[in-house]
């Protein structure tokens, strides 16, 4: 068979989303947010594939796919990036919908893609410390509307941060009273996992600490390899050790992840130090 037939037979076998832009907005790991973008563009047709950033597009890696990246301003913190997703991003999508992904969090297994998920205006792993109904969910791999991300600019927006807890619970109510649909949990928790939910079982999976039981160990060390910003590491350090360890060169990587730790600890101590000097 030709190389043209089997670009065509892959073509074929990707789950098509025409009505979504799958879109990723970073200042840092931005290596590995693409190496996650390109996995999801090799099963997953999208109408637009977006990368906002301020990094210099010319010490980025090459990239195989059809991807378009637009500068923005440095986002110096997680609170800067809250406010860009909730004030500036709906200026960038012109489909439908939105598909936010990050490094630690995309789909990964798109035969669990259900069509009702477009039924919504926001969908995203459950928050398992929630039980009052307010408890979908998490914005970092999440589907949103447009008309529910032009919603987030309005004066009447209680700005709040993090972004998902602004949208899943601050202003859920406000957001349900003009008409906004939120995916119920169950249909979340077959959509991602994150704290609550089994990876093999959900269309996509966010955080780290699943990255290993979505994509494989193998992979988990390849995109640790590609970081320059450790919070999401640091965040859950010793649940991803433990993970790591139960893989090949298990011991050997939990070490290295242990020793880089500590030299980052150092680091900002002595950067602390002579912060006044």
């Amino acid at each position: 068979m030709s190389n043209n037939g089997n670009k065509q037979n892959t073509e074929s076998a990707k789950l098509h989303l025409p009505e979504v832009t799958l879109c990723a907005v970073s200042s840092v790991n931005v290596n590995a947010t693409i190496a996650a973008l390109a996995r999801c563009d090799a099963k997953i047709t999208f109408s637009h594939i977006v990368l906002l950033t301020d990094a210099d597009a010319s010490i980025l890696p090459d990239v195989k796919f059809s991807l378009e990246l637009i500068k923005i301003a440095p986002l110096r913190s997680s609170k800067a990036y809250s406010e860009f997703i909730l004030n500036t991003l709906v200026d960038y999508i012109t489909t439908p919908y939105c598909m936010i992904v990050q490094w630690d969090g995309h789909p990964v297994q798109t035969e669990l893609w259900d069509p009702k998920f477009l039924e919504c205006d926001y969908i995203g792993a459950s928050w398992p410390q929630f039980s009052d109904g307010r408890d979908v969910g998490n914005g970092g791999f999440s589907l949103r509307s447009r008309r529910l991300m032009a919603l987030c600019k309005s004066p009447e927006f209680e700005k709040v941060h993090p972004e998902d807890t602004a949208i899943g619970r601050t202003n859920r109510s406000w957001l349900e009273i003009h008409g906004m649909r939120f995916a119920t949990r169950s249909m979340a928790d077959q959509f991602s996992a994150e704290r609550s939910s089994n990876t093999r079982h959900t269309f996509g999976y966010h955080g780290v600490f699943n990255m290993a039981s979505a994509l494989g160990h193998d992979e988990l060390w390849r995109t640790y390899l590609q970081l320059d910003e450790f919070g999401s590491v640091d965040h859950d350090f010793w649940v991803l050790v433990r993970s790591v360890l139960k893989g090949p060169h298990g011991l050997r990587r939990a070490t290295r992840m242990i020793i880089d730790r500590i030299k980052r600890a150092q680091r900002q101590a002595f950067v602390g130090s002579h912060a006044d000097v």
